[in-house]
């Protein structure tokens, strides 16, 4: 708590005081933990060994060094607890042959509470990388067969697993919110594959066959329990089952022995589980486990186990576990064997899940909803009916209504809906939108301040809807059943959450079919759909909300784009509305005198609307983010040059940054950078166009130096006298880490190139992707444009170029050169 703020202190305690309190650590934990729950009245020897080892995984984390000499020691303890105290778990826990006493405090010390953090401590030592070859040989195989015994089901969770659906569920969940010794002894497995992979999986071959032969004699013993020991095990191997595939491929690949037989695994012993009944639990396992695996399997075993799931799922004596295990079979199987395989059952598949849906809840329901989502995505949706997709979409709408607050819900939901309206079925898509629209539409008219979650959840569901339409277009009436609530919505609402969903859902549909949107007009107002989208980005543009003119940039961009002619009867009032520059560099590059002239006889406070655009424009031109924003606004730059309009030659811009003697190869503080302001030169717009377009050339994906140059940004010593940075400023240009981060996350993935051509944004859409501005050379592009205003004198070229600093010079002249 106090390492920051008193360093000093803090390490001498490390280096005298810690030593004393490990030795302690150390000699308490070899004394034999049986001593402490055996012969005992109770365990209060526990607490303590409790304390220690909570204490040593806060100490792995926050002063590992002082940690490092006893890592073996406590590693080998931490191992022999796990041996020692395992009969104690199984008398106690697996068999509840006795109730685990009470504390001489009258409260109940489970053993769960030492082991849990124990195994926490050791997955932290594994993870760090420290005590490598402590995690080699005996200790690796003796500790991954501890994990595989103590991740076994308790009769504890038995009982409430048989009972209850969303407890069964959500222990396997990845962000289950309860802790348990069976989630910790998956975390730790997951550490140790990812330091020793081949070793690790090695290990698991090694284990789970024993288990299988020692399972095998157990129940020809008469054990009621022996089954146990099998499911944990197969679920530890499934807990990293992906991982186990790719160390198996990587093997493969390198010509060596696979370290785990999953082939045989599925073949010979697997099958022999799925028809025990009377063991729900491994039944369950075994179909969860083949899943898992999938890829591993031959087409025609693969749709026997796909079958064997479903049946389990029809069969009416079927128990909790099982059912909801065949669930999750299916879930996996889909998404993991060929079309060709889940094809024929889809349709089966898809009517026996359906009557799940109303009578499931919480984690439960959120496994059969991804599922379904799944099994409708299954060959596009090609097999899905018109009766099928009625009976899909009238179960979907009936969980939202009964779920309509929470996300999780309504995202998968959306993706149902989407791949149900996308299927090529014949009639699949009118008939998904007949039973969907008027309910969602009602439900966004309806919808109170009160309730705004409402329609923000119905846009969502509306919007599923247009993205799985087909290219064609939305289809006769679409529009003009949404538009009346859409707009009304919008028009009215103060919600953040339903503005942004609606101007997503109004950006979709432009895409989608810009005609419906453009023929449109209101019965009772007349309002065009035009109008009603310029109303929309009106008034976002005067709210007071600053993210008001960020949701709607999209909107602009695809409205202009698709909207064509259309757009030019309201081109005054959008022109008048809008204040972002990336769709004025659109309009500009499409119909740019139109533009110029409307710019130059607006007033604003005295100022040209032309001063104020261009003004911005070079003010923030190098900040832009994404492939298209950063070609568009290039292009657009170009044509503005290439105009040769006298009121763009008489705008005075800011130019570069004034580098002072005084800060000139240092990087700055930021409390010397709040004392000294930057400074600018003054240019006219011509030539901060010119740099724009140089510094485009020049960056060929690299990023830019914003005004330094290399030589000026060389050290990060400070002169700040008793503020000077420390070590992670140094590393990070003068923030912390996480400031750092941050910025890095505003700025972009790649930090401060903001223009780079070499690759699309993840976010940028298929529309843009597949855009000229995207697919055109922009690098021909640029030296084109450059040679020709040289040999035409474009502008006064040349006496703009001399108002370059040199280097830009040089950029140019070799440019028109074409060297």
């Amino acid at each position: 708590m106090v390492k920051d703020q008193y360093p000093d202190a803090v390490k001498e305690a490390t280096a005298t005081v810690l030593p004393v309190w490990l030795d302690a650590f150390k000699t308490l934990l070899n004394v034999d933990p049986r001593s402490d729950v055996e012969n005992t009245p109770n365990w209060d020897g526990l607490a303590v060994r409790i304390q220690v080892f909570k204490t040593l995984d806060t100490m792995q984390t926050s002063f590992p060094r002082a940690l490092t000499p006893y890592l073996k020691d406590l590693l080998s303890a931490s191992l022999n607890h796990l041996s020692a105290l395992f009969p104690t778990f199984t008398h106690y826990y697996l068999q509840s042959a006795a109730s685990v006493p009470h504390s001489s405090e009258d409260e109940t010390i489970e053993l769960t509470q030492l082991v849990c953090p124990m195994l926490d401590f050791v997955a932290n030592v594994a993870r760090s990388g420290k005590a490598k070859d402590w995690f080699t040989g005996e200790s690796l195989t003796g500790l991954i067969s501890g994990v595989f015994s103590w991740v076994q089901m308790t009769s504890d969770d038995e009982d409430e697993w048989a009972n209850n659906a969303n407890a069964f569920v959500a222990q396997e969940s990845d962000d289950t919110l309860s802790y348990s010794v069976r989630m910790a002894g998956f975390d730790l497995l997951a550490v140790l594959v990812e330091r020793a992979p081949v070793p690790a999986v090695t290990t698991f071959q090694s284990t789970i066959h024993r288990v299988v032969l020692e399972s095998e004699q157990a129940r020809n013993a008469g054990s009621q329990d022996w089954w146990r020991a099998l499911e944990a095990s197969l679920a530890a191997i499934g807990s990293q089952a992906e991982d186990v595939l790719d160390v198996i491929d990587d093997e493969r690949e390198s010509g060596r022995a696979k370290p785990i037989d999953i082939e045989s695994l599925l073949t010979n012993v697997i099958p022999n589980f799925l028809v025990l009944s009377q063991f729900p639990f491994l039944q369950g396992r075994a179909f969860v486990f083949a899943s898992q695996h999938a890829k591993l399997l031959p087409a025609q075993l693969a749709g026997q186990y796909l079958d064997a799931a479903v049946q389990v799922l029809e069969a009416s004596e079927a128990g909790i576990p099982v059912k909801v295990s065949a669930v999750k079979a299916i879930h996996n199987f889909c998404q993991n064997i060929d079309d060709a395989v889940a094809v024929p059952m889809a349709p089966r598949i898809a009517k026996d899940i359906g009557p799940f849906l109303p009578v499931t809840s919480e984690d439960t329901l959120t496994l059969v909803l991804e599922t379904l989502a799944v099994v409708v995505q299954i060959d596009d949706g090609k097999w899905i009916t018109e009766d099928l997709a009625r009976s899909i979409v009238v179960a979907v709408l009936d969980v939202w209504m009964k779920n309509n607050k929470d996300p999780i819900f309504i995202s998968i939901l959306t993706d149902v809906l989407e791949s149900l309206a996308s299927s090529p079925a014949p009639g699949v898509y009118l008939t998904v939108v007949r039973q969907a629209l008027p309910t969602l539409c009602n439900a966004i008219m309806s919808s109170s301040a009160v309730d705004s979650w409402v329609a923000s959840a119905a846009i969502e569901l509306v919007s599923s809807l247009v993205s799985g339409a087909p290219e064609t277009g939305l289809g006769e009436g679409f529009f003009a059943m949404l538009a009346p609530s859409l707009f009304s919505c919008l028009r009215t609402t103060e919600d953040r959450d339903v503005i942004q969903n609606g101007i997503a859902c109004l950006t979709l549909l432009i895409r989608k079919d810009v005609n419906q949107l453009i023929s449109w007009s209101d019965p009772a107002s007349s309002q065009s759909g035009l109008d009603g989208v310029l109303a929309v980005i009106a008034k976002q543009l005067q709210s007071e909300d600053e993210s008001g003119g960020l949701v709607i940039g999209d909107l602009i961009i695809h409205l202009l784009r698709r909207a064509g002619e259309a757009v030019l009867p309201v081109l005054p009032q959008l022109l008048q509305a809008m204040s972002l520059i990336i769709p004025f560099a659109f309009l500009i590059h499409n119909q740019r005198d139109t533009v110029l002239t409307l710019l130059e006889g607006t007033n604003v406070g005295g100022r040209s609307g032309l001063d104020i655009l261009i003004q911005t424009w070079c003010e923030n031109a190098e900040t832009f983010q994404g492939f298209w924003p950063t070609r568009i606004s290039a292009l657009a730059l170009s044509s503005l040059f290439a105009s040769e309009r006298p009121s763009l030659q008489q705008l005075v811009v800011k130019g570069d940054i004034v580098v002072k003697p005084e800060t000139k190869n240092v990087i700055m503080t930021r409390s010397k950078t709040k004392q000294t302001p930057t400074e600018f030169t003054s240019v006219s717009f011509p030539v901060k166009a010119l740099k724009l377009l140089v510094h485009e050339l020049q960056s060929g994906g690299e990023a830019a130096s914003m005004g330094f140059n290399d030589a000026d940004v060389a050290e990060l010593d400070s002169d700040d006298g008793d503020e000077e940075w420390t070590e992670e400023e140094k590393l990070h240009q003068g923030f912390k880490a996480d400031e750092f981060a941050f910025l890095s996350d505003v700025l972009g993935p790649r930090g401060m190139a903001f223009d780079n051509d070499e690759a699309l944004e993840e976010n940028d859409d298929e529309d843009l992707k597949n855009d000229p501005v995207s697919t055109m050379d922009m690098q021909a592009h640029l030296l084109g444009f450059l040679k020709e205003c040289a040999a035409r004198n474009t502008g006064n070229f040349s006496a703009v170029v001399e108002q370059l600093n040199p280097e830009e010079i040089v950029v140019v002249r070799k440019a028109v050169s074409g060297q």
